[in-house]
């Protein structure tokens, strides 16, 4: 169901995050932790990890049936959010999840973290994220109009909040 190679795409999950906004968190990802980056898309999340010197597991798989790696970090599709950060906190290990700003609102976001240190990693802009149509990235006319945050859980970061 996670992966994004079938055909239940939706408006909102066909979208990629480009390298210079995995190359802006590099510093805050442990270089000793093998990555699972569960969530397929076009694929290339692999190759922005590796140039970025990390070693990731990033297979075109379902989320939900696997268990991989030391940290999750990824951009998880935002129609099942709420199903990824059950998931996430049920696999009990550190991550970092790209998402939108207004998840750290919802009911369900605050009723699963209210008794963990989460912490914050906010860019310095809106991402440009690319669009994934029939099999080609292709960037987008417009915008992203909403705010995005990183999500950081168990990774005991220097700061709570850290603005790029």
């Amino acid at each position: 169901m996670a992966n994004f190679t079938n055909e239940t795409f939706t408006n909102y999950n066909d979208y990629m995050t480009p390298y210079n906004v995995w190359e802006l968190i590099k510093d805050y990802i442990p270089k000793n932790k093998k990555i699972w980056s569960p969530f397929y898309g076009d694929g290339k999340q692999k190759d922005h990890f590796q140039k970025l010197g990390f070693d990731i597991i990033h297979n075109d798989e379902d989320f939900f049936k696997n268990n991989k790696g030391e940290i999750i970090i990824d951009n998880p599709p935002f129609s099942i959010k709420k199903e990824i950060l059950i998931k996430c906190k049920e696999l009990n290990k550190p991550f970092i999840l790209l998402l939108p700003i207004t998840t750290l609102c919802t009911k369900y976001f605050i009723t699963l973290f209210k008794n963990d240190k989460i912490q914050f990693i906010i860019p310095n802009k809106r991402i440009d994220f690319l669009k994934l149509e029939n099999n080609v990235v292709i960037k987008t006319k417009n915008r992203c109009n909403f705010d995005t945050v990183f999500i950081c859980y168990k990774m005991d970061l220097d700061q709570d909040i850290i603005y790029l």
